[in-house]
């Protein structure tokens, strides 16, 4: 692990940083806010935050305004990449929906995505090992949160490993992708034509196939939001989890879109609901 850059933030410390990935067989760069507890060694709680598309490990830290309230609720924060970089796949940089930008959080099967597309494995067990070694991270008291397609990327790796992934929040999820235009793109490319392999990735068909988790997980959904209706199908979600009996607190926002602003209004709340999950 190489250090990019380190800087006092918060009275913490926010860090960004790069290393060889095995998951994705490419470099791979991360960011850590660590708050003032953990500057002293002190085991915290920690979220990892997944960008939606076209983002990078840096633009939650810098556009969600999140930081000052980690610092507040004591807990960390991790942020990755939205996809490998330079995996050198014919067409990866043509459009800003797949490819460089777009990796969905899944493990694609499907060549010639599936020799470095693998984010899914990526979240799951790489990065969470690697920080939790090199920083003062609680590794029994992790959550998961994020936005679009990383909201996507949230409720999916939390419906598949509750036990990993203690507390999880949305803003603006895509929330069904198997049936939107982002997500049939993407996962034809990923997981080839068969949507009963798709499921796997969907939230929604997760919960409608067993999947819950034993907390209660938090959505944001602006009503002014320009995706809502053709890209991230929240009510799917909202009556998926009715029928499962899954806790769920979906919260809806007139006069808010898509962007960092409408996340920057409500990010204390998910991080408070965070905390009080990882702190219990």
């Amino acid at each position: 692990m190489e250090t990019i850059s380190e800087t006092a933030c918060c009275r913490g410390r926010v860090g960004f940083y790069k290393h060889a990935s095995e998951a994705l067989g490419l470099e791979a760069k991360f960011g850590v806010f660590l708050p003032e507890a953990a500057l002293g060694g002190r085991r915290v709680p920690v979220i990892h935050v997944l960008a939606g598309l076209t983002g990078t490990e840096r633009v939650f830290f810098t556009k969600a305004n999140a930081l000052r309230y980690a610092a507040k609720h004591g807990v960390a924060l991790v942020a990755t990449d939205t996809s490998p970089r330079g995996a050198g796949v014919e067409g990866e940089d043509a459009s800003y929906d797949l490819g460089t930008g777009a990796g969905f959080y899944l493990d694609a099967t499907h060549s010639p995505w599936s020799a470095h597309y693998r984010m899914g494995s990526y979240v799951a067990s790489e990065l969470p090992a690697l920080t939790e070694a090199a920083f003062p991270l609680d590794g029994t008291r992790r959550g998961i949160m994020g936005h679009s397609m990383g909201g996507h990327g949230a409720l999916v790796h939390a419906l598949r490993n509750p036990s990993f992934w203690r507390s999880v929040s949305a803003f603006a999820p895509i929330a069904h992708p198997a049936v939107v235009p982002w997500g049939e793109k993407s996962f034809a490319a990923y997981l080839g034509p068969d949507r009963e392999s798709w499921k796997n990735w969907d939230a929604t068909e997760l919960l409608r196939t067993g999947h819950s988790h034993p907390a209660t997980i938090l959505v944001d959904q602006g009503l002014d939001d320009e995706f809502l209706e053709r890209e991230l199908k929240p009510r799917d979600f909202e009556t998926a989890a009715a029928e499962a009996g899954q806790p769920l607190r979906l919260r809806r926002h007139a006069g808010y879109a898509h962007g960092y602003w409408f996340i920057q209004s409500f990010v204390e709340d998910h991080l408070a609901h965070h905390a009080a999950i990882l702190k219990a």
